[in-house]
């Protein structure tokens, strides 16, 4: 299946002040992804891996200092400001706080409408704005009357559905979701992925949708990739990573899940995640991983393993010398 968004090479480097010296804090060291039409890839790793850069790249509220991001087999990045206005706004971003994403002096009524006043050219008969806005707002389960109330009156979770109608005021393709439900109560939680699940359906929506919980990735994504330090370390269909992870970190992630105990009873060794990641303003050496790694050699300090294909296990990729065996 042809890919909708695909980023090749991605990579960013922030310029902080550390020791009264510009340091280089490499964000994306080099990120590669695909998401093909109606599908959701799920991105997960631990916070500071990268995910946030990533999300906020592909919007282009960060710029990325080179790689690729394309929609359709047109590369973003390639094309003028005005050219790529008007086909990035068909990739539109759900933000983790719902309390901070939307204006609180305006009503969600005059929320819901910005995206138009950015965009004049998509819709300019108000009165089909009008209904499309009010069609979004049945979509997420929301009353009208809501229309005429300011954030303060809503719940997180009623909030997160605002959020989300408005990400699809223009009608987009790509939907990224970053951390959308982390700050929400585990029942209302549950109650925005299904209905992110059922838009998707409805709109044919590609999906990249960023979590630090494996679980809700898992429940999510037909795909998922795994990040470490600005890098891609696995990359497979979700439900083979869940059951048989190969590369130590995301064995790791998936241990320390809520959930997941069924991990502890496999024949295959345990891997801890010991201590903390390491600063990406000093990476360790080849594997960035190694330093917290049970099963790194003097190899993994020398050379940095690619993201390569596993023999006989198609779609499959990891980053590490000493991958797990395939059960």
């Amino acid at each position: 299946m042809p890919a909708k968004l695909e980023v090749t090479d991605l990579r960013k480097t922030f310029r902080v002040h550390e020791g009264g010296r510009r340091r280089g804090l490499q964000a994306l060291a080099g990120v590669d992804l695909s998401i093909a039409a109606g599908t959701t890839l799920g991105v997960v790793g631990e916070s500071g891996c990268g995910k946030s850069t990533l999300a906020r790249t592909i919007m282009f509220l960060e710029q990325a200092d080179s790689g690729k991001i394309t929609l359709d087999g047109v590369d973003l990045l390639s094309l003028s400001n005005r050219d790529r206005k008007s086909r990035s706004r068909r990739i539109q971003m759900v933000f983790q706080d719902p309390y901070s994403s939307l204006n609180s002096r305006l009503r969600i009524r005059d929320i819901m409408m910005e995206p138009f006043s950015a965009n004049p050219d998509i819709e300019p008969d108000p009165a089909a704005r009008t209904k499309i806005v009010a069609d979004l707002m049945e979509k997420v389960s929301l009353p009208q009357h809501v229309l005429d109330w300011y954030p303060s009156q809503l719940s997180g979770g009623q909030r997160q559905r605002v959020g989300i109608a408005r990400a699809l005021v223009l009608e987009p393709e790509v939907l990224v979701c970053d951390e959308a439900v982390s700050a929400l109560d585990v029942s209302v939680q549950a109650q925005v992925l299904n209905l992110l699940r059922d838009l998707q359906d409805e709109m044919n929506l590609s999906v990249l949708f960023i979590s630090h919980d494996v679980s809700v990735v898992e429940f999510m994504a037909q795909d998922i990739t795994v990040m470490y330090l600005g890098r891609v370390v696995e990359t497979a269909h979700a439900k083979e990573v869940v059951r048989a992870p190969l590369h130590p970190y995301t064995h790791g992630l998936l241990e320390a899940s809520p959930g997941r105990h069924a991990l502890n009873n496999e024949k295959r060794p345990r891997v801890e995640l010991r201590g903390d990641p390491p600063s990406p303003l000093d990476p360790p050496s080849g594997c960035p991983f190694r330093t917290r790694c049970p099963r790194a050699q003097d190899l993994c300090a020398e050379i940095p393993p690619p993201l390569a294909p596993i023999e006989g296990v198609p779609l499959r990729q990891v980053a590490c010398h000493f991958p797990l065996e395939v059960s």
